[in-house]
C-alpha cells in the first residue's frame, strides 16, 4: 500500500508540476457587445401569393382538391382531350418518367379535375393547387417547375358568363379595385370556347416594356367552359351537366404582386431578396 500511495504522490505531483507550468487560456468577452439573435424564418413570397389565392377562392365557395405529382398519361393528357400527336406529349414539353411514356411528371394540375370528377357528383366547386413540371428553357419568365391552381365549377345551366363573373371578382379582390382587365379569345384542348384574360402591366402601367412586350397587357389567367369529351372522360353527362374551368402560375401572379422582373429571383434563394418579403 505504501508502494501504491508513493507511485501515486509521484504521478500526481508530476501531472502537477506539468500543467502549472503552462500559461492559462484567456478568452476576451466585450460585454457591451450585443447578443447573437436567430432571425425568424418568413413564409416564401410565391406560398404567400398561392395562399392568398386560395383564400380568395375558398370565400367564394370553392373546396381544395390535391393530386399526385407522378400522372399516367390518361389523367394528364387524353381524358383532357389532348390528341394523340399533340405537341405537349413529346420528350420537348414534358418529363417523361419511364421509356413506356405513360408515367410522367405533372404537366399541369388538370389531372386533377379528372380525378375530382371521377370521384364526386355534380355539383362541383374546387380548386386544386399544386406544383407543375415542364421540360422548358430557364429565362426571366418560365421555369421547368413551377407552381399553378386551377378551379373548376360543374352544375347544371353553367355558362360563360358565371365564369367571367368569376374571374373578374378575383382580379378585382387580388388587384385591387382599379384593375383594368380584358378577355381574348384563345385555344385549350379541354375548353370550348377558351379565353385568356390580361391585366394591364404593374411594371409600365399599360404603357408598354420588356416584361409586356410593349403591349402593356400581362397574361394571368387561361379559362372555358369545360369540352364535352373531358367531362365524359370523368364519368359525367355532359347533355345534362356543363361547367367551366381556369387556371393560371402562381410565380406569375407573384411577379405582379412583389414587382419582381425575374422569375428565377424566386428561387436562387438569395437572402438579400427574400428578406424583402
Amino acid at each position: 500500500m505504501n508502494i501504491l500511495r508513493n507511485l501515486i504522490n509521484e504521478n500526481f505531483k508530476n501531472l502537477q508540476d506539468k500543467f502549472s507550468s503552462q500559461e492559462e487560456d484567456t478568452v476576451s468577452i466585450d460585454l457591451t457587445l450585443p447578443g447573437r439573435t436567430r432571425g425568424k424564418g418568413t413564409f416564401h413570397p410565391v406560398m404567400v401569393t398561392l395562399q392568398e389565392i386560395v383564400d380568395i377562392f375558398v370565400n367564394m365557395g370553392f373546396a381544395v382538391a390535391e393530386g399526385p405529382d407522378i400522372e399516367d398519361g390518361f389523367h394528364n393528357f387524353d381524358a383532357l382531350n389532348f390528341a394523340p400527336d399533340h405537341p405537349a406529349r413529346d420528350m420537348q414539353d414534358t418529363f417523361f418518367i419511364k421509356s413506356d411514356r405513360e408515367t410522367l411528371l405533372r404537366t399541369h394540375t388538370s389531372p386533377v379535375q379528372i380525378r375530382v370528377m371521377q370521384s364526386q357528383k355534380p355539383p362541383i366547386r374546387s380548386i386544386m393547387p399544386g406544383r407543375v413540371y415542364r421540360n422548358e428553357a430557364i429565362n426571366a419568365r418560365s421555369l421547368a417547375e413551377f407552381h399553378q391552381i386551377e378551379g373548376l365549377y360543374i352544375d347544371k345551366n353553367v355558362n360563360f358568363a358565371e365564369l367571367k363573373a368569376t374571374m373578374m371578382v378575383f382580379a378585382k379582390r387580388m388587384y385591387g379595385e382599379n384593375s383594368k382587365f380584358r378577355f381574348r379569345p384563345s385555344y385549350f384542348p379541354f375548353t370550348e370556347p377558351s379565353a385568356e384574360m390580361d391585366i394591364s402591366c404593374y411594371l409600365c402601367g399599360g404603357k408598354g416594356c420588356r416584361i409586356c412586350k410593349q403591349s402593356g397587357w400581362l397574361e394571368i389567367v387561361g379559362c372555358g367552359m369545360v369540352h364535352p369529351n373531358v367531362l365524359r372522360a370523368g364519368g359525367i353527362d355532359p347533355e345534362e351537366y356543363s361547367g367551366y374551368a381556369f387556371g393560371f402560375g402562381i410565380e406569375r401572379v407573384a411577379l405582379l404582386r412583389t414587382g419582381i422582373d425575374d422569375i428565377r429571383l424566386f428561387y436562387e434563394n438569395d437572402v438579400r431578396v427574400l428578406n424583402q418579403f
